[in-house]
C-alpha cells in the first residue's frame, strides 16, 4: 500500500491508528515480555509508519514511533536508572538494495569519493535484553536495561548471577566505561526451562528471549540466579576514553577484557555485497547456532566518521540491522479454538499437525481476527503454508486448498467463556466479548484495573492478592471488594497475613468506599472509556445512574439520546456504542448495581477557581519535568481550563517542556501564546493562592 492519492485526513487517521498499534505492541514486548505478534509483522506497521511520515511530514507528532524506543518503565517494580548515554534503536533493512541505499547515504554525508573504501563490522544480532553496565575505577557499580533509551530499570543485583558478566576490569581500564550488550539464553536451556516450569505448574516463555527478560527483570534476585542466563558485549555507552579507533579495536579489548563478543564477528571491507554475503553466511548457519538471532548488524569502522554521522531520532546513521526473512513451512490446520484475551478480544488460534519450521517444532498458528480468516478462506482440514519470524507464534501466509469444497469455520457471536455477546464495533476487526465483567477469561484483569493507581487507588489490593481472593471465591466482582470486610478472620487464616496487614487493607478499601464518580466510571473497564472521557461524562451527567439511562436509550435506537451524548466535548461514536454495548448485556447491569448498592458515589462537580485561564483551551507538549502529564491536565481542570491533546485555531496556550516538536512549531505558525513549565507552574500559584473553590 502506497501514500499516492491519500488525503492528509486519511494520512493523518492512519498514523493516528499506527502510533497506538506500534505502542501497545512496544508495551507487550519490552515492558511485559509477552509479544502478541511477530517481528515481521511489527516492521510492517513501523514501515508503513515511515512511509507515511516521509510523505507527510508535518503530521508527525511528538509521540511518534520514529522518535521512541523501547518503553518506559513505570509500572515496573525495580528501580529506574537515567541513561547517561540513551540507549538506541537501530534502523532495519530487509534486501541488498536497502544496504546499498545505506551505505551510499554515509558516503554522501561523510562528502566521500565513490572509490573511498567504506570498512564495516559485521556481526550476528543475537535476540536478546538490551543491557548497559557501568564500571567505574574498574569496578561494576550499576546494570541497567534499555527501557525507553532515556530511563531503564535497576537490575544490578540481577547481573551479578551471571557467569558471563565480570564483577572487575583489568589494570588500566577507563575510569568510567559503559559496557552495554544482550542479555540472552541459549536454546537448549530455554527448553529445558519451559520443562521445568510445565512441571511446577509456572509461567511457560513463549521464546528465548522472552525467557531472557522475565529472567533479568525480577524483583528477587534470587529468581535471576536459578535461571541459565548468558550476557554477550557489542557496544558501549559513556565512557571516560574510548579505547580504540575504530569499532572492532574497542570490541577486541571488550574481549580481552573477558567479555563474550559474537563470535561471527568479522571486519568488512568493500560494498553491499561483501556485507550480503557474510549476511547468507551468517544466515546458513542459523539453524545451528546454540542461540536465537535475528539478522545481522552492521556498523561503519571508523569511529571518527561514526560521530560525524551522529544519529536520526532514535538509531545512529552509521549502523544498520538487516533482518532474516520469514521462515516458512506447510502443514494442516487440524482445529481452531477461540482464545478469549484479557480485553474480551476474541482470537483465533489455529491447531496444526506438527511441523518443524527452522529448527523449532511448531503446532499452533495465531489467525488474528474473524477478517483474517475470511480472507484466507480458512477451514479444519486445509493445507496451509506458515511463516516463523521473530520466533513468536508463526502466521500463515497461504491457504493451498481454501478451493476444495468444505464447511465455513462459524466464528462465534457469544463468548466462548461466559456467553455474554461478541460484536465487533463499528470500523473495527476484533471482536470483543461484551461481558467484561463476569467474563472468567477478564475478572481478574478487570478486578486489577478497578483498583489500580488511576482508578480506585485501593493501596494493598495487588495481582497476587487479587489472584488468590479470586481462586478461593471471594472476590469476583468489583462490589466483592467492599465485603472483605465480613472476612478478617479468614483471610488471617491464610499464610502471609497479620493482623496488622490485614486491617490495613480492610482500611484501605474503606477509605474508597464514597469514590468520586469519574474515577468509578473508569475503573470499570468500559471500552473507551478513558479517564479523561469518564471525566467528560460525569461533567455532564453527575450522577452515574442519569448516564445508565441516557446510554440505554441511545442503544434501544433513541436519536435524541444519542444526539445528546455525542454532543459532550470528547464524546464520539464509539464511545457511545461501547456504553450502549455494556448496559445492554444483563450480566453487566447486574455487577453495576451490586456496586452502587455498595459504593453510592456523591455527585460529581468539579470545583474550580478563578485564574486567568479560566474558559481557556491548553494544551501540554514535551517532557513535563516536575509533574505528570495527567497531572498538569488536572491542575488545568481545576483552573477552569480545558486540557486538550492537540494544537488548533481554538488553543488559548501552550504550556511546551523540554523536546517539544510539532505542536510548538504550529503554535508559532499560529500565534498562539506559549510558555514553559514554569510559567505554568506560576499561573496555577497565582490562583490557587488568591482563588477560592
Amino acid at each position: 500500500m502506497n501514500t499516492t492519492g491519500m488525503t492528509e485526513a486519511d494520512a493523518a487517521n492512519e498514523m493516528m491508528r499506527l502510533a497506538k498499534a506500534i505502542a501497545y505492541h512496544d508495551r507487550l514486548y519490552h515492558a511485559e515480555d509477552s509479544p502478541e505478534i511477530s517481528d515481521a509483522e511489527y516492521d510492517a506497521l513501523v514501515r508503513r509508519n515511515a512511509e507515511l511520515e516521509a510523505a507527510f511530514p508535518h503530521l508527525i507528532r511528538d509521540d511518534s514511533p520514529t522518535r521512541k524506543v523501547g518503553h518506559a518503565v513505570a509500572s515496573s517494580p525495580l528501580g529506574k536508572v537515567t541513561h547517561e548515554v540513551r540507549m538506541m534503536s537501530l534502523d532495519n533493512a530487509f534486501s541488498l538494495q536497502e544496504v546499498a541505499e545505506w551505505l551510499a547515504r554515509m558516503r554522501r554525508f561523510l562528502n566521500l569519493a565513490e572509490d573511498t573504501p567504506l570498512v564495516c563490522t559485521a556481526e550476528d544480532k543475537i535476540d536478546g535484553l538490551s543491557c548497559s553496565l557501568r564500571y567505574e575505577n574498574g569496578r561494576l557499580v550499576r546494570a541497567a536495561t534499555r527501557g525507553d533509551g532515556q530511563v531503564g530499570e535497576d537490575v544490578t543485583a540481577n547481573v551479578a548471577h551471571i557467569p558471563d558478566i565480570p564483577q572487575e576490569l583489568p589494570a588500566g581500564a577507563p575510569q568510567v566505561f559503559e559496557v552495554r550488550g544482550e542479555v540472552y539464553m541459549e536454546k537448549q536451556a530455554f527448553t529445558a526451562l519451559n520443562a521445568a516450569q510445565h512441571e511446577v505448574g509456572g509461567k511457560l516463555f513463549a521464546n528465548p528471549r522472552n525467557a531472557a527478560a522475565g529472567s533479568l527483570r525480577q524483583k528477587d534476585a534470587g529468581v535471576t540466579a536459578k535461571r541459565p542466563l548468558r550476557f554477550w558485549a557489542h557496544g558501549w555507552g559513556a565512557v571516560s576514553q574510548v579505547p580504540g579507533a575504530t569499532q572492532s579495536e574497542v570490541v577486541g579489548r571488550l574481549r580481552e577484557w573477558g567479555f563474550p563478543v559474537s563470535p561471527l564477528f568479522v571486519r568488512i571491507e568493500g560494498d553491499a555485497d561483501a556485507l550480503v554475503a557474510h549476511f547468507n553466511a551468517i544466515g546458513a548457519a542459523r539453524p545451528s547456532l546454540a542461540y536465537d538471532i535475528d539478522g545481522v548488524v552492521y556498523k561503519l569502522d571508523r569511529l571518527d566518521w561514526q560521530e560525524r554521522l551522529g544519529f536520526v531520532a532514535k538509531a545512529p546513521r552509521w549502523a544498520l540491522a538487516h533482518k532474516f526473512p520469514a521462515e516458512r513451512a506447510e502443514t494442516v490446520v487440524e482445529a481452531i479454538d477461540i482464545q478469549v484475551g484479557r480485553t474480551g478480544k476474541l482470537t483465533p488460534v489455529g491447531r496444526l499437525a506438527p511441523v518443524l519450521v527452522g529448527g523449532v517444532t511448531v503446532t499452533n498458528v495465531t489467525l488474528h481476527n474473524r477478517d483474517e480468516i475470511a480472507r484466507l478462506g480458512l477451514r479444519v482440514g486445509d493445507r496451509v503454508v506458515i511463516q516463523r519470524a521473530g520466533d513468536v507464534i508463526p502466521q500463515v501466509v497461504e491457504n493451498l486448498t481454501r478451493e476444495e469444497p468444505r464447511t465455513a469455520f462459524p466464528f462465534p457471536d457469544h463468548c466462548p467463556e461466559c456467553g455474554s455477546e461478541a460484536v465487533a464495533e463499528e470500523g473495527e476487526v476484533d471482536v470483543r466479548c461484551t461481558g467484561g465483567l463476569i467474563c472468567p477469561a477478564q475478572r481478574t484483569q478487570r478486578l486489577e484495573h478497578f483498583v489500580s493507581r488511576k482508578a480506585l487507588d485501593i493501596e494493598g489490593l495487588g495481582e497476587k492478592t487479587i489472584a488468590q481472593f479470586f481462586a478461593l471465591g471471594w472476590l469476583e466482582s468489583p462490589a466483592d471488594i467492599y465485603r472483605l470486610r465480613k472476612r478478617r478472620s479468614d483471610i488471617l487464616n491464610l499464610e502471609g497475613w497479620q493482623e496488622k496487614s490485614v486491617d490495613n487493607l480492610l482500611a484501605a478499601i474503606e477509605a474508597k468506599r464514597t469514590p468520586d464518580a469519574a474515577r468509578l466510571l473508569f475503573a470499570l473497564g468500559i471500552r473507551h472509556v478513558g479517564e479523561v472521557t469518564a471525566r467528560d461524562l460525569m461533567k455532564h451527567f453527575h450522577e452515574l445512574p442519569a448516564l445508565r439511562v441516557l446510554a440505554e436509550r441511545a442503544h434501544a435506537g433513541d436519536p435524541e439520546a444519542a444526539s445528546e451524548l455525542t454532543a459532550i466535548d470528547g464524546i464520539g461514536p464509539s464511545v457511545v456504542e461501547a456504553l450502549g454495548d455494556f448496559f445492554h448485556e444483563p450480566h453487566n447491569v447486574a455487577v453495576w448495581e451490586d456496586l452502587l448498592g455498595e459504593v453510592p458515589p456523591p455527585r460529581y462537580e468539579v470545583k474550580t477557581v478563578a485564574s486567568r485561564v479560566a474558559g481557556k483551551t491548553v494544551v501540554f507538549t514535551g517532557k513535563l519535568e516536575t509533574m505528570s502529564r495527567d497531572e498538569a491536565k488536572a491542575q488545568a481542570e481545576r483552573l477552569g481550563a480545558k486540557a486538550a491533546g492537540s494544537v488548533s485555531a481554538k488553543t488559548d496556550l501552550l504550556v511546551a517542556g523540554p523536546g517539544a516538536g510539532s505542536k510548538l512549531k504550529k503554535a508559532a505558525e499560529l500565534g498562539i501564546e506559549t510558555t514553559d513549565e514554569a510559567g505554568w507552574a506560576a499561573i496555577v500559584a497565582e490562583a490557587l493562592g488568591g482563588g477560592s473553590g
